[in-house]
């Protein structure tokens, strides 16, 4: 009598969970993105390539002499579950935007933004992670994961889950996890179906469709799916792309190593602290150098490009300076060099002080050249993404990718800016062959991580 309970139970609960599972499932509260046999809600960027939409089938198809095309959502979106059918010509590369932008400041509106890569190529990378219009490789599929490489379908129907939420990105291709990546560059953009350009040798006509493109924004720890692969993190680490050229880590995210106090023989006993892998300066009352002081690497560069990844806090103020020699300046205050301006603008006072206008606001070449005023920005607490080009003397400072100011070292023009600014006194400023790095403590709190940097 208890085995025949027993049974009776476990067969009673099998219906149970399959019911519930099938409850459940037809109670997820997808939204479609497409509205009938219309485009409503969408537009097109970047090239010509041209959509149509048949029985809720969208299609793009190839065209010449033309760029990268992209049928792209009119709303934006940031934590989402999105799941999408698409079949593609097997000779084509395609791809799905996901938190994706189009800015007129960036390379004249060029889409750029995560893409989860569709690819009928021997390579099998569909589901893989790529950043069109910037980093390019993030999380390819690897050699070891065999299921996705196997789970594309040419020339048939295919399926896509994509989870973004929060700095996690992760993909399945039929059913199978293809990417897994935490990143935190985007938090949000539309989402865009891509008709890649075509060579000379293609002939254009070529198509790739998508259909029951649904999407979740709301519960989304409900329904999320747990991945069995092993996350790839990007934040101080080197991408693929930029491993390949040459860049390599000039702060390791966990320890010291590398740098010293611009004053000391070690690394700073106070002032500075490292906390979820990233390198802070702490608030010390707005002073320069008082506290902890500047911090320098062991190494001098010449030739260079140099990456920084900054975070301020309300009213702060901190600086990144090149080509310094710490033996200038024995001193009180900061060390001699060359500085990227970082400031918050709206509330610093150095922001409306300077020997040249609008030179000590963020980005700018310290007190000598101003940086764009149209710069892109990001707000007090976000991060921001700095880049300066050193090369044959010739500067550039970037803010998020945008270029804001460009000058040559030992110019007739950058020799009487220096003759009329604060550094005047120090003779050959900023004329050095090779120097150090330095970040500046400026007794506010600022946060920094993803220091990168390229001998050229």
């Amino acid at each position: 009598m208890i085995k025949i309970l027993k049974g009776a139970v476990i067969i009673c609960t099998a219906i149970c969970v399959s019911s519930c599972a099938q409850v459940k499932n037809s109670e997820v509260p997808w939204v479609s993105l497409v509205k009938g046999n219309t485009l409503e809600g969408w537009n097109i960027k970047g090239g010509n390539a041209t959509y149509t939409v048949t029985d809720g089938v969208i299609t793009g198809t190839t065209a010449n002499n033309t760029p990268n095309t992209f049928l792209s959502t009119n709303e934006y979106y940031d934590d989402f579950i999105l799941e999408v059918d698409f079949k593609v010509d097997q000779s084509m590369n395609s791809g799905i935007q996901i938190r994706s932008n189009s800015y007129p400041y960036y390379q004249n509106g060029r889409v750029h933004g995560y893409q989860v890569e569709i690819d009928p190529s021997k390579r099998a990378w569909s589901g893989g992670i790529y950043e069109e219009g910037r980093r390019k490789w993030l999380n390819p599929i690897d050699d070891q994961n065999l299921e996705a490489k196997k789970a594309f379908k040419k020339n048939e129907w295919n399926h896509y889950r994509i989870e973004a939420i929060g700095d996690t990105i992760k993909t399945w291709i039929n059913g199978m996890p293809a990417a897994y990546l935490i990143d935190d560059k985007t938090a949000t953009g539309f989402i865009g179906l891509q008709v890649h350009r075509i060579n000379d040798a293609q002939k254009p006509g070529k198509t790739i469709s998508w259909k029951n493109i649904k999407i979740l924004t709301q519960d989304l720890s409900k329904y999320s799916k747990k991945s069995t692969l092993k996350p790839i993190v990007t934040k101080n680490q080197l991408t693929i792309d930029e491993s390949n050229k040459g860049w390599k880590m000039l702060w390791d995210g966990k320890t010291t190593n590398g740098w010293r106090g611009a004053k000391l023989d070690a690394f700073p006993d106070k002032g500075w602290v490292i906390e979820n892998e990233e390198l802070i300066v702490l608030s010390s009352g707005g002073a320069e150098s008082a506290a902890g002081g500047d911090i320098v690497t062991e190494e001098l560069y010449g030739d260079f490009e140099l990456k920084v990844d900054f975070k301020l806090t309300a009213g702060a103020n901190s600086g990144i300076k090149y080509y310094v020699d710490t033996n200038i300046n024995k001193g009180e205050g900061s060390s001699i060099g060359l500085e990227y301006q970082i400031l918050d603008d709206a509330l610093h006072p150095d922001a409306k002080l300077g020997n040249h206008k609008g030179s000590r606001t963020v980005c700018s070449l310290y007190d000598l050249i101003q940086a764009n005023p149209e710069k892109p920005i990001k707000p007090i607490g976000e991060w921001n993404s700095a880049y300066i080009l050193s090369k044959n003397n010739h500067v550039e400072h970037w803010i998020n990718d945008v270029k804001v100011l460009e000058y040559e070292r030992g110019s007739d023009e950058f020799l009487k800016l220096v003759s009329e600014s604060k550094y005047a006194k120090w003779p050959n400023f900023g004329l050095l062959e090779k120097g150090q790095i330095l970040l500046q403590d400026h007794g506010d709190r600022v946060a920094f991580k993803n220091i990168k940097i390229k001998s050229l």
